[in-house]
């Protein structure tokens, strides 16, 4: 049964925060950042993202925190959560991937952390940013793998995907918010 809940997966720097925000907006939904909770758990340890991820490779609490959260937004409607692996555990949801060639996530983010800065992430140089999103996406799916048998690379879990490199944010929101119109509106 189809839910009124959009989950966008994202790799580092392909706009997946931007993106769900743009779509909660232009539909009128409220939204739900996991990665946002997970820094929130991290700085309550006193961890950047980059020790939290670590952490949680020995400390299944972080991610049980964040999966109950994640579960217990399948009673709820009109959402879009923008997390890793949501689509797991919102499978009735409509299921985005946004891909991005590494490089250019990590350019991305450099540029956010110069001009604007992150919560608990920090990096003086693209290299660094690149090294650290790399472990970053290595450690995620080592312990999503090891946790639950998935992996948010594998594209045949999703109903859209977009590699958000060929379009504007704009283009991007519009094409997901057209694309679940139109699957919601579809009966099946």
């Amino acid at each position: 049964m189809k839910k009124s809940i959009i989950t966008i997966v994202g790799f580092p720097g392909s706009g997946k925060s931007s993106t769900a925000r743009g779509v909660a907006e232009v539909l009128g939904y409220e939204r739900f950042s996991s990665g946002d909770l997970m820094r929130q758990i991290g700085a309550k340890r006193g961890l950047s993202i980059e020790e939290t991820n670590t952490a949680a490779e020995t400390d299944p609490t972080f991610d049980q925190e964040v999966d109950e959260a994640l579960r217990g937004l399948n009673a709820r409607e009109k959402l879009v959560v923008d997390s890793r692996i949501a689509y797991h555990w919102l499978p009735d949801s409509f299921k985005v991937l946004l891909k991005l060639d590494p490089v250019i996530g990590a350019q991305r983010v450099f540029s956010q952390l110069q001009k604007e800065g992150r919560a608990n992430e920090t990096a003086s140089s693209l290299e660094e940013v690149e090294r650290n999103l790399r472990l970053r996406i290595e450690s995620e799916c080592k312990r999503y793998q090891a946790a639950y048998g998935v992996d948010y690379r594998d594209e045949k879990n999703f109903d859209l995907i977009v590699d958000t490199a060929a379009y504007p944010l704009e283009g991007v929101v519009r094409m997901i918010t057209e694309k679940y119109i139109g699957w919601i509106n579809t009966p099946g």
